[in-house]
């Protein structure tokens, strides 16, 4: 699963002109999911968003609350192009995202659990499939320098991360490695 999260002031999802969900301060995520992924990779994905120091405590100090500590707010929307991929020629290529079934049925969960793990009346969704008309007003202005408590916030985060290869320089080594066999010739070979 993949999602991007960005910290708002508000945000909200509109559907052929009909406001739909609507949040103040908080979270807006959007959530894709991939052709291999499991409920598992949904309850890793909702501990990852609502674990997140993504808002500066009282005292100024970047990165000390998560959405649960400020009691903020989470929209969520799904969002199968996260899976584009533009490997080849001008067009995305969406082969790893889900098919609709399997990402209905598993977006349908991660919306149900994360509103069941935080308080269900804290988060809001958009419409699966839709032509949704997002809006949002970031919390802190884009180009601030990171450490400061003003900083616009957008996190990717990724269920499904590769794994990481050896260096090359801890390949070499590893290849090197030689082993000591110790045995006892006869005598009579001695002589």
């Amino acid at each position: 699963m993949k999602a991007v999260i960005q910290r708002v002031k508000s945000a909200s999802v509109t559907v052929d002109g009909e406001l739909i969900s609507k949040i103040g301060r908080g979270l807006l995520v959007l959530a894709g999911i991939g052709r291999d992924d499991t409920e598992k990779d949904i309850d890793t994905m909702i501990n990852r968003i609502l674990k997140a120091r993504l808002f500066p405590a009282d005292n100024n100090g970047q990165w000390k609350k998560n959405v649960q500590d400020v009691d903020g707010e989470v929209l969520c929307v799904s969002q199968f192009t996260l899976f584009g991929q533009l490997k080849k020629g001008k067009q995305p290529d969406f082969h790893e995202a889900a098919s609709a079934d399997t990402a209905r049925k598993l977006y349908d969960y991660f919306y149900k659990r994360l509103g069941d793990t935080y308080k269900p009346e804290r988060v809001k969704n958009g419409v699966f499939q839709a032509m949704m008309d997002v809006e949002l007003i970031n919390d802190g202005p884009v180009g601030v320098d990171y450490r400061s408590e003003d900083a616009a916030v957008t996190i990717e985060i990724d269920t499904q991360l590769p794994k990481r290869e050896k260096s090359a320089e801890n390949k070499d080594s590893s290849d090197k490695k030689t082993q000591t066999m110790e045995f006892k010739l006869p005598a009579e070979l001695l002589e």
